[in-house]
């Protein structure tokens, strides 16, 4: 199979779809891979790496969409690439389809092959190629977090870790999933007093067994949030709905009750954020302020740290590459129902029913 990896776009988006390693997989067993020039660079990872392992070269975006079968990204496509992606073209990235109609329709249009990374899920539920990027924005909106409560940068002035004769700061996780997780293990070896809230209770347990005890677990309903985030300073929002929409567990009516200078980090962002006011924000302007309450809602948190999430993607992400290369799409898919829940959108159709509840648009079955 021709696969290809396009240079990523989006705004300081300096991960790329493959590393070195992941290419020479793939061409010690006879498959194409087209670079675009440069495209790893920002990851530490050059062309004459690619060249060593049997990749070859682009000049152009334009020319690995044209020749290639399959394309490996890691963000969703962007508007300038709309145009690009061929009818029964293979696309496998990050997609977040349901916070964003117009990549929908858009892929609904080219007629590709759309499977999406953030939905490929294990016989246990759990989502493997969606883990380590979770992993890495769970421990970044604690380390974002603790930056922006600093004073210069309007927040509250507060010192997560504290310091001997002044008590540490407050961090409320909303979410106990992969990102609330490590979002609590981040803040906790820094010192501050955590609160997690989930209303899984098998999760809360799974916390309370692992976390060191000064991490506390709390059932969520609107009413505990509503009493919590009176007292806490800084806030990360890590709720996911698998394919579909994050629910809005802050609305912006809370932001009153909030200190000014409170911090609020939502890592749902890409699935349309767990908080009312929130919008996507790039790490060129990564903040905004409503009502005295700083927002942090970065859409790829991960891509401020590329070497280190192009790895941990590559690991998790090239079995699934491999096989698709291997068998096609249609052959790997039947073979394999983890990458099976990866289809979202197959040659005009949606076939993932959260996308599809999202717009009121028809879903069909694989």
């Amino acid at each position: 199979m021709k696969v290809g990896i396009p240079k990523e776009i989006k705004n300081n988006e300096s991960r790329v779809g493959m590393t070195p390693a992941g290419v020479f997989e793939l061409t010690k067993k006879n498959h194409t891979v087209f670079v675009q020039s440069t495209a790893g660079e920002g990851s530490g990872f050059f062309d004459a790496d690619y060249i060593k392992v049997g990749a070859t070269i682009l000049p152009t975006i334009e020319e690995v969409y044209s020749l290639s079968e399959m394309i490996v990204k890691v963000k969703e496509p962007i508007a300038l690439e709309y145009p690009l992606i061929k009818e029964d073209q293979i696309v496998f990235t990050y997609f977040h389809f349901a916070s964003c109609e117009p990549l929908t329709k858009a892929m609904i249009e080219s007629k590709s092959i759309c499977i999406a990374y953030e939905t490929v899920e294990d016989s246990d539920g759990t989502l493997p190629l969606l883990t380590p990027m979770s992993e890495v924005a769970g421990r970044m909106a604690i380390q974002q977090g603790a930056k922006y409560l600093e004073k210069p940068i309007k927040g509250r002035g507060i010192l997560l870790g504290g310091v001997p004769g002044v008590a540490p700061g407050k961090v409320l996780i909303l979410g106990a999933g992969v990102v609330g997780v490590q979002a609590a293990k981040m803040a906790a070896g820094l010192g501050a007093h955590v609160t997690i809230m989930d209303i899984n209770m098998k999760r809360l347990r799974y916390v309370n067994d692992v976390l060191p005890n000064h991490v506390t677990t709390a059932f969520s309903s609107e009413y505990s949030i509503r009493q919590l985030i009176k007292t806490h300073d800084l806030i990360i929002g890590g709720v996911l709905v698998k394919g579909g929409k994050a629910p809005k567990l802050i609305t912006k009516d809370m932001l009153k009750d909030m200190r000014p200078g409170t911090v609020i980090v939502d890592v749902a962002v890409d699935q349309g954020g767990c908080f009312e006011t929130t919008k996507a924000t790039t790490h060129e302007d990564p903040t905004f302020i409503i009502d005295d309450v700083v927002h942090y809602c970065v859409a790829n948190m991960p891509g401020a740290v590329p070497y280190t999430s192009t790895i941990a993607l590559t690991n998790v992400t090239l079995p699934y590459i491999i096989n698709l290369a291997n068998k096609g799409w249609e052959e790997a898919c039947a073979t394999d129902a983890c990458l099976d829940k990866g289809l979202n959108i197959i040659k005009g159709k949606i076939v993932y029913k959260e996308i599809s509840e999202a717009f009121q648009l028809e879903a069909f079955e694989v």
